[in-house]
């Protein structure tokens, strides 16, 4: 390694590029599909494990409204412990300098909130404000991708109505659009829907075991609506998102060609610096060295490249993370990819070693008097 400086730079460069891409567009796939089921995880996980929503639709951001009778009804079922209504409709929000954006408004009661924003979202204000009559959330990422200054106490118009924000969240956003929480009687008024509809009810249940029943009992029972586990509905709801805009396929496929270029680089790159220096491999079978001994000792360089190349890839994605963080992709890397980037790195430098072995498995030490 020490003297083949120019292949040790190659091979750990290699490493590098690869991990670091392979980090940053599944961190990226990660930060996106939890977007998309941007309504569940905004809302409190504490006052609705089940969702119901109308049967025709598997993906939360896009349903339709349902009978607001249900709220009751659902609540009468043993095993409810509560049930809450939530209305989710798109707004078109006109700002002080005329530019009209649109918005999705989330609206439900206080003091619960069920459906956001949760507490650890909050940036600014306090949640309670939102009960006063007109009163909305912004988002600080939103506020900065559309390019207008909007923070607390800023007016503005919903669907041409006297709105004033009151709260200011950090990374509760939307897949493709924004979030604005409100309560349920500021999101009537704002989009004028009738006291007979609601979006969502969520549901409480007295005990966890119970869940699997209530959710059963609701779908025999009640016409026109479906209840899910919250995380069956984001699981359902991230499904049909990356299936219908091919999103998944995008990632998946730059994954694997990041995966397979690594591989064949550092294999090959190996396998150059095993013929530069077969004479040395000979000499060493010449003078008694098994074929298992000069394996291990390839392995070990590229254990050690794995090992140096993975820990520059790693200070390159938090570079990353803390850039892109700035803009409002905010990128996890948990010990889940942190493994899955370990494992497939010393499957490109361990497994791209297996060209070189199966070489060296072939030189006879005879070769070294050539």
């Amino acid at each position: 390694m020490r003297f083949d400086k120019p292949k040790s730079i190659g091979i750990i460069v290699g490493i590098v590029v690869s991990i670091f891409l392979i980090g940053q567009q599944l961190g990226t796939l990660k930060f996106i599909v939890d977007i998309m089921g941007g309504l569940i995880t905004n809302a409190n996980p504490q006052a609705g494990e089940i969702w119901v929503i109308e049967n025709s639709s598997a993906n939360v951001n896009e349903i339709a409204n349902i009978d607001s009778r249900l709220v009751r009804e659902i609540r009468s079922i043993d095993g409810v412990e509560n049930t809450y209504p939530v209305i989710i409709t798109n707004a078109k929000a006109t700002l002080g300098n005329g530019k009209i954006i649109p918005f999705v408004l989330v609206g439900s009661d206080a003091p619960f909130f069920v459906a956001g924003p949760v507490s650890s979202k909050i940036y600014k204000g306090q949640i309670e404000s939102l009960s006063i009559p007109g009163a909305v959330s912004v988002d600080y990422y939103d506020a900065k991708s559309i390019k207008v200054d909007i923070q607390l106490g800023t007016t503005m118009e919903i669907n041409g109505k006297h709105a004033k924000v009151a709260l200011e969240t950090k990374n509760a956003q939307a897949f493709g659009g924004h979030y604005m929480f409100t309560t349920l009687d500021n999101a009537r008024y704002f989009s004028g829907l009738p006291d007979s509809k609601v979006s969502i009810i969520t549901v409480k249940a007295k005990n966890k075991a119970d869940i699997p029943l209530i959710i059963d009992k609701i779908n025999h029972t009640f016409y026109g609506v479906k209840a899910w586990e919250t995380e069956d509905l984001s699981n359902s709801t991230a499904k049909e998102l990356l299936g219908s805009t091919n999103m998944g396929m995008s990632f998946g496929a730059l994954v694997i060609f990041a995966i397979i270029t690594g591989f064949f680089i550092i294999g090959l790159t190996l396998y150059s610096a095993v013929l530069d220096r077969q004479k040395d491999y000979a000499t060493y079978k010449a003078i008694g060295a098994s074929n298992s001994y000069v394996r291990r000792l390839i392995l070990t360089q590229a254990f050690i490249y794995a090992v140096i190349g993975f820990a520059l890839a790693l200070i390159l994605l938090d570079f990353f993370k803390q850039g892109v963080a700035n803009v409002g992709l905010i990128i996890s890397l948990s010990p889940e990819l942190l493994s899955f980037l370990l494992l497939v790195t010393l499957f490109i430098s361990i497994g791209g070693s297996l060209f070189a072995i199966r070489k060296i498995n072939k030189l006879e030490p005879a070769s070294v008097f050539k």
